[in-house]
């Protein structure tokens, strides 16, 4: 659902940036909350997979095709203000590197899959996971958050196409094409969203955010000698289960400890899925592409800014095998994303020690006015 330049007037565009600059704003002080050592470097990998999986056309009906928006997963994974920020880099760099998504469209873009897919994804996942917090519960919500996400963030484009779209489209003609095609893309993305937080969660249940202070614990696969398999990997003698104190789950061996590949084998994936599967994607026009053919308002779009450079279309445009270009856009995304995570984490770590700096130094400072009253009091008794 990129939405290329001309399909909006001049002041919804500039309105949506509004939003979306607003947005970003929130979530870069949000986001200091949410990252700690170990969830920096995994939002890093979040934004690199979403830019990889968006590659991955599906096939939805007949010449219709659809992909991952992210929203759902990337909260779920990180949590809500840094998914925003993952889909603000994954969205910058498809349109500047890959001119996907139009520039002057990218304020929306940025409300739409950044904003309102995270806002909706994490509010349905939230609502389910408040009265059951199993695993299977975490796995259920997640593809359900992710499958309403997708409609949801094809109605508000419908809006917003109604208040300032620039073809005299009937909103609910364009409101019932985009929301009966969107509703199938959906299955997919709750399909991906909850096999990659399955996965996971079977492995480093730590590192998903929506899964803190729930049942969810690595998987253990015990043997006739004692001895324990977590996610393929043998590990001591088993060990009682305790909880663990920095995320509240439920931890075991590797769960916070290990396992140290998780990280690097993610990266992999994601190069995988960018530099080999892409060549099997689907090449029909993805939902809104498929709307704006029906109902004839693909004409509206005009020429990206950046279409002549040689990344533009994923390489088509210079003559670069697709997977070429999938592993530039992963290798930029993962730096981009990893060096944005990083800075806000140290950002929020220097407003934890002062707000504890300061919080100290009112515990000296009331400590030092009770010693005067008390030593006032001693001088007026004696």
């Amino acid at each position: 659902m990129h939405v290329p330049d001309g399909f909006f007037t001049a002041a919804v565009s500039v309105s949506a940036g509004a939003v979306a600059a607003a947005g970003v704003a929130v979530c870069l002080r949000g986001a200091r909350r949410e990252l700690d050592d170990r969830t920096a470097p995994m939002a890093g990998l979040v934004a690199a997979f979403v830019f990889a999986v968006q590659m991955l056309n599906f096939p939805v009906a007949a010449g219709t095709s659809g992909h991952l928006l992210g929203g759902a997963l990337a909260a779920i994974l990180v949590g809500p203000h840094t998914a925003v920020l993952c889909l603000a880099v994954v969205l910058l760099v498809q349109g500047f590197f890959f001119a996907d998504g139009g520039l002057t469209a990218l304020g929306v873009n940025i409300t739409l899959m950044g904003v309102v897919a995270v806002l909706v994804g994490w509010g349905v996942f939230r609502l389910i996971t408040r009265s059951a917090r199993s695993r299977p519960a975490v796995v259920a919500a997640s593809f359900v958050a992710a499958l309403l996400s997708v409609p949801a963030t094809a109605l508000v484009f419908t809006v917003l196409f109604w208040i300032g779209g620039t073809a005299p489209i009937e909103a609910g003609t364009v409101a019932a094409a985009m929301g009966g095609v969107h509703l199938l893309i959906g299955v997919g993305e709750g399909l991906i969203t909850a096999v990659t937080v399955s996965t996971v969660l079977a492995i480093r249940p730590d590192l998903v955010y929506g899964a803190r202070g729930t049942t969810a614990a690595p998987l253990l696969l015990r043997g006739a000698g004692g001895d324990v398999t977590v996610a393929g990997r043998p590990t001591a003698p088993a060990t009682a289960l305790t909880s663990g104190p920095a995320t509240g789950l439920t931890t075991g061996p590797g769960a916070a400890g290990g396992p140290r590949w998780f990280l690097p084998v993610g990266v992999a994936v994601a190069a995988l899925l960018a530099g080999v599967v892409s060549f099997y994607a689907s090449s029909s026009p993805d939902g809104l592409e498929r709307v704006a053919e029906d109902k004839g308002f693909i004409d509206r779009a005009t020429d990206h800014a950046l279409g002549e450079q040689p990344l533009a279309d994923y390489g088509e445009v210079g003559g670069i095998p697709v997977g070429l270009a999938g592993l530039a856009g992963v290798g930029v995304t993962l730096v981009a994303g990893g060096g944005l995570f990083v800075v806000v984490r140290r950002r929020g770590q220097k407003d934890t020690e002062g707000t504890g700096q300061a919080a100290g130094a009112a515990r000296t400072g009331d400590a030092g006015r009770r010693e005067d009253a008390g030593d006032a009091g001693n001088r007026a008794s004696v």
